[in-house]
């Protein structure tokens, strides 16, 4: 190995150079080898390799990752990001690729908040490149939506609050809704009910199904209304709650929810027998049921425990 970078080192044409390098990492690649590949990214971080060389070397190792196993893969990612990071700022577009395929790989694996941590490394305000407000947009939510799979709210709404600063101005309509239910669930995963209940029907009235590349099916849009329902039967009692009670209650698309009949009891102030509450509460997510579900009995009038 030393010997193939010691000869390519010495071609001076630079087109030529680059060739040979190719061929060298075609070899890398071919052999799956975690200590050939560790010793090419030495050699193209070190001074025997012109900045312009090793950057379009680079790029092409960080596109061709995916050749590699994925333990293997992701060991020499992580090794040659630690490796730039004291030249990060040269490599900040091969940076981005290695974070993206990274986050790919943890996202496979359900490592939700490793793949979210991974794209949030990227340096989205840098100086050195041009990047546009949709790219910071998509990174935004992306990362939230990342960080809401493990149901942390704290870190995906700094990403939301970022994302707040660009989705005023976005076209991008696909991302547009992608934070709207972000938000939503944020507001959800906070347990304010209230606020996200009102979020969430505002997203089960879109009348577009076909918005860019997404196809937004009915069952979508029903999972949002009765996210709408549980939530506003959860929040906490008065004025506000009481009228989007009514607004869900006189929907037409309600009646058809399988939540429907506890809606209706509590909005008409009807009693709620016990297999009933133990209906609803099995439907309910975690961070519903362990504060605000035994709140939320506490608010309905003559419940009947016994029965």
């Amino acid at each position: 190995m030393e010997g193939a970078f010691a000869g390519a080192s010495a071609i001076t044409d630079q087109r030529q150079k680059i060739e040979q390098y190719k061929h060298i990492l075609s070899s890398v690649f071919s052999s799956n080898d975690i200590v050939q590949s560790k010793k090419f990214i030495d050699h193209m971080l070190s001074d025997d390799v012109p900045l312009v060389v090793s950057r379009q070397l680079l790029q092409t190792f960080a596109h061709e990752l995916g050749r590699l196993e994925p333990e293997t893969e992701k060991e020499i990612a992580m090794y040659t990001l630690a490796q730039i990071q004291p030249r990060v700022v040269s490599f900040e577009e091969q940076v981005l690729i290695i974070r993206e395929k990274l986050a790919e790989l943890f996202e496979s694996e359900q490592q939700w908040s490793k793949a979210a941590q991974m794209l949030s490394g990227i340096d989205l305000d840098s100086g050195m490149r041009i990047i546009d407000d949709t790219f910071r947009l998509s990174k935004c939510v992306q990362i939230a939506r990342l960080y809401l799979e493990d149901d942390d709210a704290v870190n995906a709404e700094a990403f939301i609050n970022k994302a707040s600063f660009l989705v005023s101005s976005s076209q991008h309509e696909v991302l547009n809704l992608q934070y709207k239910v972000c938000y939503a669930r944020i507001l959800d995963l906070k347990r304010k009910f209230l606020e996200a209940a009102l979020r969430y029907y505002n997203i089960s009235q879109i009348e577009k199904r076909q918005i860019g590349d997404e196809t937004i099916d009915e069952e979508a849009l029903e999972q949002a209304l009765s996210a709408a329902v549980t939530c506003t039967i959860l929040a906490a009692a008065g004025p506000q709650r009481s009228r989007v009670l009514a607004t869900l209650y006189k929907d037409e698309r309600c009646s058809k929810l399988k939540i429907y009949p506890i809606l209706q009891k509590v909005y008409l102030e009807r009693i709620l027998r016990k297999p009933e509450i133990d209906a609803f509460s099995e439907e309910l997510k975690a961070h519903q049921v362990k504060t605000s579900f035994p709140h939320c009995l506490l608010m309905l009038p003559s419940l009947d425990y016994d029965l």
